[in-house]
């Protein structure tokens, strides 16, 4: 009899292990990054402003100029509508769990997390979504609310208007419009946005299988939607920073939506303060932007390493799917040619402080951590790497939806050990140049006002949203990337020479026998004439953003030739060619990144497609 109850017990054990472990059928997750959604149809409720008239839809827009656009790393304006395209596209697909793993807003700022909680509902009360979110740099951009406002939004006539949140922020310029002062354009903090944006995962909900976070002290057997209401509250969730009196919110938690599955949504945010001394009121304290991410965690965010591994742990025990996401990279996403960009351009160029160090990702492998979800780069990317002890941690860079390439991913999970993912980019975006004829009249006021424009009228021939990105993308590498990171000489002999040049400054070459190898590779010497140094400058970008999705922008035929000079180059007498060569090649030749299936059992991984 007693061998009887041990036996029944143990199958008892066994079919929870199984409902835990295996899903009935694949459950989908869809990840989108980077949204940083600008509301251009605002309508403020402290000030008579409505934005400028677009006659062409009878709708008042809220926007920024195009100036402003091709200084920044993202755009404003049409990524409100690659989001709601986005969005449509999942609800075609009837994909119920969405995360977004931070900058979900511009700034933090009241107008734009107030309408990205309209949309959110929106398409949660008509298609049953649930979302999923994190915080980035750019929500919240300080820990505390604190003052804001922009200077380059769209004004009558293509002028620029100023909209600030308090009137000592009034720059006295006579070329720009008279300012607007709206409390909505401050910057919130967390307090703020997180009570704003409540309902999405932030903090428990009754339909949740489960819910905590790093300081909850209650357990998976006795967990009630009770006690985790009255762990939830922010006072309960404050860090201490180290050799400080000053406290900030850490707002991650894990979530269980769906049987057997675990979100683990770490709020990787750390901001340093820039000065404090002995009583200071920390309200009054300046914070340094979290833009650096995970290698600040290891000194100022300890617990959350803890609190990682204590999940992981249970995660395993209790047969749970665990996949991470944070608004960091958790691994290098440089296709391994971190070394190279930091020899050939410096520690603070080429967002060098951003890559995670590898003590960060030696971390939390061997926390527990088997894959991981992250944005904050506008990269297409697969990072793996492998602990000293044997550990693998995949991390899955995803793509913005305002930077080229504009794409998103989703996650089927097939099985408790079978991962695929699945990257979706954005060709086609609907009303995408509504703001067109706008862009129109700035290029028309700064030309006729004697000022040079900062941007190439060619974007706004841009047939659809990739293209538009793309054009995007090339008036940053012209205007801000080559200008501000390469160095002289080097930038000034591989922009200016043509491919041809290039491959015939390599010394000790036989003629001959470099034209057998170009027949060999079916190319010519022709081939290298038709483009330049910053030719290939400009699609190194197009593939460090998008990776292999961007091939058919570069094409084969041309990608053809910079490999095949990148292995000449590599026998250059020259250090800084070399280092070039090298991270070229590298970018080309990194993990799968487009469509794959990661194994949780062997830690492979394998493409589903050639990408």
């Amino acid at each position: 009899m007693h061998l009887i109850k041990i036996c029944i017990c143990a199958f008892c054990i066994f079919l929870v292990s199984c409902k835990s472990s295996d899903f009935q059928k694949p459950i989908q997750i869809a990840f989108l990054a980077d949204v940083h959604l600008q509301d251009v149809y605002t309508q403020f409720e402290d000030t008579d402003y409505r934005g400028i008239l677009n006659k062409t839809t009878g709708n008042y827009n809220t926007i920024r100029t195009m100036g402003a656009q091709l200084k920044s790393t993202r755009l404003f304006n049409e990524n409100y509508f690659a989001f709601i395209t986005a969005l449509d596209e999942l609800a075609a697909k009837n994909i119920k769990l969405v995360v977004l793993p931070g900058d979900f807003s511009d700034d933090g700022q009241p107008i734009n997390v107030k309408a990205l909680k309209r949309i959110l509902n929106d398409y949660k009360g008509k298609y049953g979504m649930q979302f999923f979110l994190t915080t980035g740099n750019h929500d919240p951009v300080r820990p505390f609310t604190i003052s804001g406002g922009k200077y380059d939004f769209m004004g009558i006539n293509g002028r620029k208007q100023a909209i600030v949140s308090d009137s000592s922020l009034i720059r006295n310029n006579p070329r720009e419009l008279t300012t607007v002062v709206t409390e909505e354009i401050k910057k919130w903090g967390y307090k703020e946005i997180v009570e704003e944006l409540s309902d999405f995962g932030f903090f428990p909900q009754k339909k949740f299988l489960y819910w905590e976070t790093p300081t909850s002290t209650y357990e998976y057997e006795t967990y009630n939607l009770e006690k985790a209401l009255k762990a939830s509250g922010l006072k309960s969730r404050m860090y201490k920073m180290p050799n400080s009196s000053i406290t900030i919110p850490d707002m991650s938690y894990l979530v269980e939506p769906a049987e057997g599955l675990w979100l683990l949504a770490i709020d990787a945010n750390v901001y340093l303060p820039k000065k404090t001394t002995s009583g200071e009121n920390q309200d009054s304290v300046e914070f340094s932007s979290a833009n650096v991410g995970y290698n600040n965690i290891l000194t100022h965010k300890k617990h959350l390493v803890t609190w990682a591994k204590k999940v992981a742990d249970k995660a395993k025990r209790k047969g749970k799917t665990l996949i991470a996401f944070s608004h960091y990279p958790m691994v290098e996403f440089n296709d391994g040619a971190s070394k190279e960009i930091k020899s050939l351009f410096g520690d603070e160029k080429m967002q060098a402080h951003r890559i995670p160090k590898d003590i960060v990702s030696e971390t939390f492998a061997d926390a527990g951590i088997q894959i991981h979800f992250g944005g904050h780069m506008h990269m297409n990317d697969t990072g793996i790497f492998t602990s000293k002890k044997g550990n693998i941690l995949f991390n899955i860079q995803v793509p913005s939806l305002a930077a080229y390439v504009p794409a998103y991913k989703i996650l089927t999970i097939n099985s408790a050990t079978e991962l695929e993912i699945e990257t979706k980019v954005l060709e086609e975006v609907a009303d995408f140049d509504s703001f067109f004829p706008w862009y129109e009249k700035e290029y028309d006021y700064l030309k006729k006002a004697g000022q040079s424009p900062l941007w190439g009228k060619e974007i706004l021939s841009s047939k659809n949203y990739r293209t538009y990105t793309g054009k995007h993308l090339e008036g940053l590498v012209k205007s801000r990337f080559i200008p501000n990171d390469w160095p002289e000489p080097f930038r000034d002999k591989l922009t200016l020479e043509t491919g041809k040049e290039l491959l015939s400054s390599v010394k000790s070459q036989d003629i001959e026998a470099l034209q057998t190898e170009l027949d060999k590779a079916g190319l010519t010497l022709a081939d290298f004439e038709q483009w330049k140094g910053v030719d290939m400058i400009f699609d190194f970008y197009r593939l460090r953003n998008a990776d292999k999705l961007a091939v058919t922008d570069i094409g084969e035929h041309r990608l053809k030739q910079y490999i095949f000079l990148c292995n000449k180059l590599k026998k250059f007498e020259n250090d800084e060619m070399i280092l070039w060569a090298n991270l070229f090649y590298k970018s080309y030749n990194g993990a799968a990144c487009i469509n794959f299936i990661i194994d949780l059992d062997s830690s492979t991984i394998r493409n589903l497609s050639n990408n």
